[in-house]
């Protein structure tokens, strides 16, 4: 079966769960097409947008087959060099913080290429992946990140007891909202933990996409948009503990979540209370303040497709750049197909000479941009708009204007 509707909420298990609206519905967003499929047509699969009125988790009520979503993934890390200096930076936070030292144990759930495992390895630690991305787990290895092409359950905990024993740090990084059984991946995670080791994760974080209205964080990978509030109890349910967060600017705000085993030696820290008030005062366990930000998107909607159609009645081109899975969404809920944008540049050999999910917009590398000189080029992959500003400074001197879609509309 491609998918099925869930009638729970994946945190708690209540029942008692409101559709708060739906987007338009789309193919899995990085379903991206070769040339001998060009015509065919792709599968498009609701997304509509669930609150639990026990634990108040937003999430999605769509589950599409995972094998579908994953196994032929064309996301990598270590295209963007944004992400790379980020995941930097992470491990030495976290060795910091942890006091970690060469035989700590370290493994990332949802690994990708290896480049956050492969900054701890450059510390002498031993690593270890699992990612069920076949390509991207073989290229991992061969690149000396040791990598389990599996996805997380019983049977991979056991080996890697069996194997290794337990570990000091496991991280999920974007991962955490692509899972659907998440409790029983906490507890997976939980027994492959030392007594004081810390789960680490980072995910997209419910009040910058409320308060951005970015909506295009909305796609069938991300099941769940977390908050505070719903984790903490989560956390609480599953005999863990939520002691820190911080918020971080990755995909336009984002979180990164320290948990332990209930009772551990970390004390809770006084940012998880700030944050569950912040939370309280936007009213994010409210179905009707979602209301309010699907009325945003529509004016954010109507904004851009009034820029895009001026420009071309005025027999303008426009490109886009970047191909990432938040495009799809953004394309098919304001219309953006081939007749708006004329194709996209992206910096992934995994996407070049492809073509979009659904819409089947082609992509190309960035000889392309200066080849062809459109006039306009709208930047998908908002997040990384500065450096892909700076990258083309070429393209501006030429005359190409730069369009910028969220979190606010900019001509530049």
């Amino acid at each position: 079966m491609d998918y099925y509707s869930r009638d729970n909420c994946r945190l708690c298990k209540s029942k008692n769960i409101t559709k708060l609206f739906s987007l338009e519905p789309t193919p899995p967003a990085n379903a991206f097409v070769k040339k001998d499929n060009f015509g065919v047509e792709q599968p498009c699969y609701p997304l509509d947008l669930f609150l639990c009125d026990d634990c108040f988790h937003v999430q999605l009520n769509t589950v599409v087959n995972p094998e579908i979503l994953f196994k032929d993934y064309v996301y990598v890390s270590g295209t963007s060099p944004s992400f790379i200096l980020h995941f930097e930076n992470y491990a030495l936070n976290v060795i910091n913080r942890l006091n970690l030292g060469k035989n700590s144990f370290i493994i990332d759930v949802g690994s990708n290429d290896g480049t956050l495992l492969s900054k701890f390895k450059n510390f002498g630690m031993n690593v270890l992946g699992i990612d069920p991305a076949t390509e991207i787990a073989r290229v991992a290895n061969e690149n000396g990140v040791e990598t389990l092409n599996k996805y997380l359950n019983e049977d991979v905990v056991e080996k890697v007891i069996e194997l290794k024993g337990p570990a000091d740090v496991i991280c999920a990084n974007n991962v955490f909202a692509h899972i659907d059984d998440l409790i029983g991946t906490v507890n997976n995670i939980k027994n492959l933990l030392k007594e004081n080791g810390v789960f680490i994760f980072e995910v997209s974080y419910l009040v910058d996409v409320y308060e951005k209205t970015l909506f295009d964080m909305t796609y069938h990978e991300h099941l769940a948009y977390h908050s505070i509030r719903p984790l903490i109890k989560f956390f609480r349910n599953n005999d863990l503990e939520l002691f820190d967060v911080e918020r971080i600017p990755t995909h336009g705000g984002s979180i990164r979540g320290f948990v332990q085993k209930t009772n551990g030696v970390n004390k809770i820290m006084p940012k998880v209370n700030e944050l569950l008030c912040y939370e309280n005062k936007l009213k994010l366990s409210k179905s009707n303040t979602y209301e309010k930000y699907f009325d945003n998107i529509e004016i954010k909607r109507n904004q851009l497709t009034k820029l895009l159609k001026t420009i071309l009645n005025d027999s303008k081109v426009i490109a886009g750049y970047g191909a990432p899975a938040k495009a799809t969404t953004l394309m098919h809920h304001f219309g953006l197909d081939s007749t708006v944008i004329k194709y996209i540049i992206d910096d992934s050999p995994l996407k070049q000479g492809m073509f979009t999910p659904g819409l089947h917009v082609p992509v190309y590398d960035r000889s392309k941009l200066y080849n062809d000189l459109p006039d306009y080029v709208i930047i998908l992959a908002w997040n990384f708009s500065k450096n892909i500003i700076s990258n083309n400074v070429k393209y501006s001197k030429l005359g190409g204007k730069f369009i910028v879609p969220l979190p606010t509309l900019k001509v530049i």
